[in-house]
Formats: structure tokens, sequence, C-alpha cells
């Protein structure tokens, strides 16, 4: 029976993690480890200068006071260390995570560590507005465990899904859209007069693109964009040539 590992950034207690381990729980053995509260924007975050608590809920769920990243590995090297996870899901996450916002998503980071951890992995996000729901977008989640439990997928690349906010068009394999944030800090006083701040006052918009994750929501599609974590710019190596032999040589300055 292939075993699930599930976890999220909107904390354990959400409802798309709800709906989508409900889902999938008729495909394996499925095991909740995920955040005891928000953490939305980690990104990629590991806890190293505290200990991590790991609390059993009920049968197969456990929540973690750390990251997403925290929750995968714990969830894979310690609860499920004997025999691993044939597949690690994410999400569905309370909101997108489209174009440049996958650098901040706990989401999406979560998907990564599966994939530092050589294990097929899936995030799942959605857009929020009137018809919205996320029983549709875990029906669709499951559907995709099915497919990639039996196509066992290169564990190096994730996937990253988006949903529209109401019915389905279609699907669409995309790439990544380029998000513009206006430059924003918002500053505010308390009671005692010193200044706090909240980043990104402004509302984001976006560089238009044709197939782009982006593009295929806003028509109504399901966005699944490949992703891995090799961020080297390849094409920029031969034109980088050059810098070895002139900052290279010895007594060079």
């Amino acid at each position: 029976m292939p075993r699930i590992l599930i976890t999220n950034d909107d904390g354990v207690y959400s409802e798309g993690l709800r709906k989508l381990a409900a889902a999938v729980r008729p495909l394996g053995e499925v095991l909740i480890v995920a955040p005891d509260r928000e953490q939305s924007a980690a990104s990629h975050a590991l806890t190293l200068n505290r200990p991590l608590r790991l609390l059993q809920l009920e049968e197969n769920e456990w929540i973690v006071d750390g990251t997403p990243t925290d929750c995968v590995n714990l969830g894979v090297l310690k609860l499920m260390n004997e025999h691993r996870p044939d597949i690690i899901v994410s999400g569905i996450n309370f909101g997108p995570n489209l174009g440049d916002d996958v650098t901040y998503s706990g989401t999406i980071s979560a998907a990564f560590e599966g994939a530092l951890l050589n294990i097929p992995s899936v995030a799942f996000s959605t857009l929020v507005g009137e018809h919205y729901s996320f029983d549709r977008c875990a029906a669709f989640a499951a559907r995709l465990v099915t497919r990639l439990l039996e196509d066992k997928p290169n564990p190096r690349i994730i996937l990253n899904v988006n949903f529209p906010v109401g019915e389905f068009a279609g699907v669409r394999v995309t790439k990544l859209g380029r998000r513009i944030y206006t430059e924003g800090i918002i500053e505010r006083r308390d009671p005692r007069g010193r200044s706090y701040y909240w980043i990104g006052g402004g509302a984001p918009t976006w560089h238009p693109g044709q197939g782009t994750d982006f593009e295929a929501i806003e028509n109504g599609f399901v966005s699944i964009t490949p992703l891995h974590l090799d961020l080297t710019h390849h094409e920029s190596i031969p034109r980088l040539k050059p810098l070895e032999e002139i900052l290279g040589a010895p007594g060079k300055k």
C-alpha cells in the first residue's frame, strides 16, 4: 500500500489540508505532519536554533512547532524512517502560489524538501474568491496523486499546482509567470509612539505571458508547473568563463 505524507503551511487545522487528506486517504496510508500554526511565507526555512516539539493528535496525525520544511524532515526521517513515503503532498494552500511567489512559499518549500530527500512531491494551492471550493480542488488532487503514484516521476522535479476560483476549464502545463510588487512599506506607530512596519503595502500586478501559470489561472484552467532546485543560469557560464583566467591567475589583483 502506498504511503502518503501530507503537510502544509496554513497549519494543521486548515480546511485545505483536511479536505486533501480525506480525498487521498483511499489511495494509501496517509500520515499528516503539519505546523501547529500558520507558516505562510516561511519559504525553505529550517529550524536550527531551538529544539522542535512533535505532538501526536490522533493516529497518523502529528503537529510540529516549526516550519513546513521541519515537518517534512520529521515526517520522513523520524516517523516514516523505516518505510519512507512514496509521495509527499503539500497543501491545499489558502491562496495561490504563482510565479515569483514560489520563492517565498512554505507550501512549495515543503515539496522541495521532499525533492531533496529523493521523494516525489507535489504542492497544491488555490485562488480564493466567490464560488471557490476546496472539495473540487481536493478531488482533482486525488486524481493527480493517483497518476503520480502509478508513473513514479523524477523525484528531483516537483509539481506546483494552482487552482482557479470557479469551475475548471481544463488543465494547462505551464511555466512561471512574473509578479510585480509595488514598492511599499507601511509604517505605523504603537500607543507608546514607537514605529512598527508591515512589508508589502501595494497590490501586486502581473507581467502578461503566454504559457504562464498566471495566464492559465486567469482563463479558468488548473495550472501545473514543473519546478526544480537547480538555480544555475546555465547560459551565463560560457560568458563568465574568461573570469577564470582573468581573476584566477597567480599574482593577479
